[in-house]
């Protein structure tokens, strides 16, 4: 699955396993913005946030993530729309 350049990821995750999969195909993809909602966003976003920094020594690995924890799935879509994105593709939701 390819996924848009921009990403709203909704929580709660069925398994944080999932999110290193996760990271590296949005890195794949050239994903611009994760916009992390639901309860426990912050966490999360940390999480990702490790993961695309990995070890530091790939200048390459970089997406924009945000955390949402007390704003509702309409208000990030609104964000994440505004979002200046050069491919101007939908918002995407996902889940795991």
């Amino acid at each position: 699955m390819s996924y848009a350049s921009r990403v709203v990821l909704r929580l709660p995750l069925s398994s944080e396993g999932l999110l290193a999969a996760f990271v590296e195909q949005c890195l794949r993809d050239r994903v611009a913005l994760i916009a992390v909602v639901g309860e426990g966003a912050a966490r999360i976003e940390d999480i990702i946030d490790e993961l695309v920094v990995g070890d530091g020594m790939d200048d390459t690995r970089f997406v924009v993530t945000t955390s949402h924890s007390n704003e509702t799935m309409e208000e990030v879509l609104e964000f994440a729309g505004l979002w200046n994105d050069e491919r101007n593709q939908p918002v995407q939701i996902v889940s795991l």
